[in-house]
């Protein structure tokens, strides 16, 4: 996939302030710090369009990135980190929900696991969530050049059966490009299915 033109179309913290043109749109989702913003800055050839933080919970809004004036990126908070105070996590799942419930232009959520972890309470929430509303997701398991070959067999089996699940994870990594242009064929099947959700 050929990234021609990217810009950050608005940063929202408010359900109200969500762009209301329509454009298809694939968010990403994932818990704190498992390698989100330089999963999106990979895929989109971009150093820095997403700041990438050693400090987890940075990212506090839902940004809406145009790709190509045909498509946009929807870059979720991250979840599960224990610092950030209740009322602002309260504050960001209102915020999640709003988006991943209402969003009508929402084709797919990019559903971000690291591969050298369990999957957390939280991220069996969050399955289960799609699962209930019917959401289409693509899971991709990122860091995977920090384990050796036979490792990320055995870890991404373990977290396909972990989810119940037959389709195929996506192997990623941001530091050898590998599973990227894997992800970017899914996606593109998503946005080509069609507009959104519903009419």
């Amino acid at each position: 996939m050929k990234v021609n033109s990217v810009e950050l179309e608005k940063r929202c913290r408010d359900p109200k302030e969500f762009p209301r043109f329509r454009l298809p749109e694939i968010a990403f989702a994932g818990r704190s710090n498992v390698g989100k913003s330089s999963l999106i800055n990979t895929l989109l050839t971009r150093k820095r369009l997403v700041a990438v933080s050693s400090t987890p919970g940075k990212t506090r809004a839902i940004d809406f990135f145009r790709v190509n004036d045909t498509f946009r990126f929807v870059d979720l908070p991250g979840y599960g980190y224990a610092k950030v105070p209740k009322t602002v996590q309260d504050a960001w799942k209102k915020l999640i929900d709003a988006y991943l419930v209402d969003r009508e232009t929402l084709v797919s959520v990019v559903w971000i696991l690291d591969i050298r972890r369990e999957l957390s309470e939280l991220d069996r929430m969050l399955y289960d969530w799609l699962c209930s509303y019917s959401i289409p997701y693509i899971a991709v398991c990122t860091k995977a050049d920090k384990v050796s070959l036979g490792e990320r067999a055995k870890r991404k089996e373990a977290l396909r059966k972990a989810l119940d699940q037959d389709a195929d994870l996506v192997l990623f990594s941001a530091k050898t490009g590998l599973g990227k242009d894997v992800l970017w064929k899914r996606m593109r099947a998503a946005i080509s299915h069609g507009e959104g959700r519903k009419s």
